[in-house]
């Protein structure tokens, strides 16, 4: 946990602000990749992510852009309204579920202010030579933040505003599957839904997306309790319905890093030793889920009696 200040605070579309972040301290911040998240540490207890938008090779200082949120939880409220340039918080990180693997090509797709992600990806997608395109879809043109930095790479980049050319055209960029093409989404949950169902069709490991809500899960399936062994702490612990294995762990005095506590950051995440998990998260991949190796205990449950979880 490092105290950082704000240094700078640009509004960069409507109802978005851009903080330009710095070492209270001075110094250097530890380094980052795109696709990387930081915790912010806010007032009245709230922890919010917000993905690094900045430049990775500036290791002076960080930059985040926060939409405000008229029904939120506070997190967006708390910055719009608090956080000016000599203010003082605490941040965690950098952590990153979202990195930009190795390819001849990409398609980027974004919607909103998921466009932060996003935007120090194809920048680095550009300065490796690599083949790319980002379709950038929005409210309306005044609501789209980084236009202005986006237009440098010309007719690559396509500005989508909803009020004026509709939706984007998701079947006409992922109907066919591109050879050797990754695709990069992050965007409010329609968008991501109806990116996966496109995808299905396209090899697998080819689709990533961020979310930066938890991943919604079928209500229809009852949850059902289990037993956790924890192989450090000696302890087998029943998980009840209703209750995470986060907070039973932690009530019986085992600590655990956690953060969001809804399967978004991979702060909790923790690694499987034994069992089947039922996998609630919106950070691993498929391919990950796969492999069983590793669940986040803050939403994740078991398909099996028990797990074996190095805690």
């Amino acid at each position: 946990m490092i105290e950082v200040v704000v240094a700078d605070r640009e509004a960069v579309a409507e109802d978005v602000v851009a903080l330009t972040l710095r070492r209270a301290a001075g110094g250097p911040l530890p380094p980052w990749e795109p696709g990387a998240h930081i915790d912010l540490r806010l007032a009245d207890g709230l922890v919010r992510q917000y993905s690094l938008c900045g430049d990775p090779a500036d290791t002076e200082s960080w930059r985040v852009a926060v939409l405000r949120e008229p029904d939120g939880r506070g997190g967006s409220a708390q910055v719009h309204e608090r956080l000016r340039p000599g203010v003082r918080l605490t941040s965690e990180g950098p952590r990153n579920h979202f990195q930009l693997a190795a390819s001849p090509s990409y398609l980027f797709l974004a919607g909103g202010i998921g466009i932060t992600p996003i935007l120090p990806m194809v920048a680095a997608a550009d300065a490796a030579g690599a083949d790319w395109r980002l379709e950038y879809g929005g409210r309306s043109t005044a609501s789209m933040a980084f236009r202005t930095e986006l237009a440098r790479y010309g007719d690559r980049v396509r500005i989508r505003p909803q009020d004026t050319t509709g939706l984007l055209d998701l079947d006409g960029l992922l109907g066919t599957p591109l050879p050797d093409t990754l695709v990069y989404c992050c965007g409010p949950e329609p968008l991501l839904a109806a990116v996966e169902e496109r995808c299905a069709r396209w090899p697998q490991g080819a689709l990533r997306v961020e979310r930066f809500t938890p991943k919604p899960v079928d209500e229809a399936e009852e949850d059902e309790g289990f037993e956790v062994e924890l192989a450090r702490s000696g302890l087998t612990l029943k998980v009840p319905a209703g209750r995470s294995i986060l907070e039973t762990v932690e009530a019986a005095g085992v600590t655990a890093l956690s953060s969001c506590r809804e399967g978004t950051c991979g702060t909790c995440e923790t690694e499987i030793l034994g069992g089947v998990p039922d996998h609630r998260d919106a950070v691993l991949t498929e391919e990950e889920r796969a492999g069983g190796e590793f669940m986040m205990i803050c939403v994740s449950r078991a398909h099996s009696s028990r797990l074996l979880l190095d805690l």
